[in-house]
Parts: C-alpha cells; sequence; structure tokens
C-alpha cells in the first residue's frame, strides 16, 4: 500500500521577518493544499529548508503541520541527514509527532559508497515502524543510489517502501523499475518529468510546483490514473514554463518569491539562500501569468 498516490507538495516553511518559523502562514498555506486537492504534505524536505533548521525547529515544525493536517490527507517527514545518528534521532521523533511516513534523503557531502548506503538506509528504516522513502538527488548531494541498491532496500527491509528520483536520469529510473520486481513505489521528484516516471509505474509527483498549482499538478496524476494519458501529458506540457522558471535558480528561491507574489507568505529565506535575482523574478512572474495563477 502506497504512503500516498497523487501529488504530494514538497511545502516550504514559511519565515516571519525576524527569521522564526511563521506558524500562522504555514497553518494557511497547508489549508490552501488540502482545499486544492494535494494528496500529502511533505514537510520538512529540501523545499522547506529544513538544512536550516534546527532540531527543535526540525520536529516543531513536523508536530505542528500533523497537527494541523488531523489525519485528513498523509503527512511525509523529510527526515534524512548525511549523519546516520541524527536520521534515526529525528526519524523516531518524527513517528512519535505522528508522521504518516518519511523521506530520507541520501548522505550529502560524505560520499557513502553503495554498501555505506544501504546499511545506514536500514539502520534508519530499523529504528521506526512507519514507512520509508528514499530520496535519490545526486544534484545536490553529490552522491547517487543505483538501481540495483534502491531495489536491494525495498525487496529486503519490510519499512523502506519507495523512492523519490531526481536524479533526471530515466534510463537509471527504467532499470529501477526493472529491477524492483513491483516492490519499488515511485514518485517523480522532477515536476518536468511527472508523466514519464508515471508512464513506469511511478505512483505520483514530490512537488515543489505544488506550491503554487496545487489543483494542476493533482490533476496531472489524477488524469493519468483515470487514463486520460493525452490529458495528463497536455497539463504536464503547459507547465514546462513554469517548472523552468521555479528552477531559474536553487530551489526554494523562486518558489518563495512564487508564494510572496501571490500574496501567501512573506517570502523570507535564510542565509546562505538569498533574495531571487530581478531578472529571474520579471521572468517567473511572466511564467506565472501565462499560466493562469496570478493576474
Amino acid at each position: 500500500m502506497a504512503v500516498f498516490t497523487g501529488a504530494g507538495v514538497a511545502i516550504v516553511t514559511p519565515f516571519k521577518e525576524n527569521g522564526e518559523v511563521d506558524y500562522e502562514k504555514f497553518a494557511e498555506l497547508i489549508e490552501y493544499q488540502i482545499a486544492e486537492g494535494t494528496d500529502a504534505i511533505i514537510v520538512c524536505g529540501t523545499t522547506g529548508e529544513s538544512s536550516t533548521l534546527t532540531h527543535e525547529e526540525h520536529i516543531d515544525v513536523i508536530a505542528y503541520c500533523v497537527k494541523q493536517v488531523k489525519g485528513r490527507i498523509p503527512v511525509v517527514a523529510g527526515t534524512g541527514s548525511n549523519c546516520t545518528e541524527t536520521a534515526i534521532y529525528l526519524s523516531t521523533e518524527a513517528q512519535k509527532a505522528g508522521a504518516d511516513g518519511l523521506l530520507l534523503v541520501s548522505p550529502y557531502y560524505n560520499k557513502a559508497t553503495q554498501k555505506g548506503l544501504y546499511l545506514h538506509y536500514k539502520s534508519v528504516a530499523d529504528s521506526v515502524k512507519i514507512p520509508c522513502i528514499l530520496y535519490n538527488v545526486p544534484s545536490r548531494t553529490g552522491c547517487n543510489i543505483l538501481p540495483e541498491t534502491a531495489a536491494k532496500l525495498c525487496k529486503e527491509v519490510e519499512n523502506i517502501v519507495g523512492v523519490k528520483e531526481a536524479s533526471g536520469n530515466i534510463s537509471q529510473i527504467t532499470k529501477l523499475m526493472a529491477l524492483s520486481e513491483g516492490k519499488v513505489e515511485l514518485y517523480s521528484g522532477n515536476d518536468d518529468q511527472i508523466v514519464p516516471l508515471l508512464a513506469l509505474g511511478g505512483k505520483g509527483v514530490i512537488s515543489v510546483l505544488s506550491n503554487v498549482a496545487p489543483k494542476q499538478t493533482h490533476d496531472i496524476c489524477a488524469k493519468f490514473f483515470a487514463g486520460d494519458v493525452a490529458g495528463s501529458c497536455a497539463e504536464q506540457l503547459r507547465a514546462i514554463p513554469l517548472c523552468s522558471a521555479l528552477f531559474s535558480e536553487v530551489n526554494p528561491i523562486p518558489v518563495k518569491k512564487a508564494l510572496t507574489l501571490m500574496g501567501k507568505i512573506g517570502g523570507t529565506l535564510r542565509m546562505p539562500l538569498t533574495e531571487m535575482e530581478e531578472e529571474n523574478a520579471q521572468n517567473l512572474e511572466k511564467a506565472m501569468k501565462e499560466y493562469g495563477i496570478l493576474s
């Protein structure tokens, strides 16, 4: 049974001007997502600026999200770390807070071997009872979870159930699904590749785009699963210019700017992330207007 099927939003963490977490705005974002049909909330991921949250903030944000959602849709907590003990700590705390599942980014900077990745993920998964989704994003971590390793983990560790694939390497993802024997729940980690990964047997997407276009991102998945592949593909292709604008600078700089333009948050980022360059911001605003989410 998949943790969720469809579009899960990799939700931003809004901050006040003084840098504190803005829980009032966070609650509003969660309610907006649920009202627009988002299928799951993924909290404290890359888009949620987890790397600059203290451990206390990290746990508090997860707990607040679970409390606000009230079981209406699944909450998946990002609890990965390049330190196995830290990942275990965050994961056990997220389980205590009531998270429905975990998203575990591959250890960054350390550049673990495939054996190290296997042992790291097995240790974290063995520390909890809830489902775990591996997160492969080598462009950010410098570490690639090879298909053989991901398939082995999903086959051998009971509560490792899937992979968020953001390598962008379709051939690698195809190999993963070929090796998995139906044991891998695949989620696209790239908004411009949702339909291709659904065609490979994917369960959905963990999406940045969903922050600003939740209904449309949900519909890409829903149409595909309903058999309207042409409609799903058309919606995917229509979103490509906006996806490009949302990644014209490092995530989550553009998506926070987009949410600011929509009047949903103040847009504050934590260093070392900085305000979006003016030219890129103008291009983003143009893409949002052409897509129809900004007047």
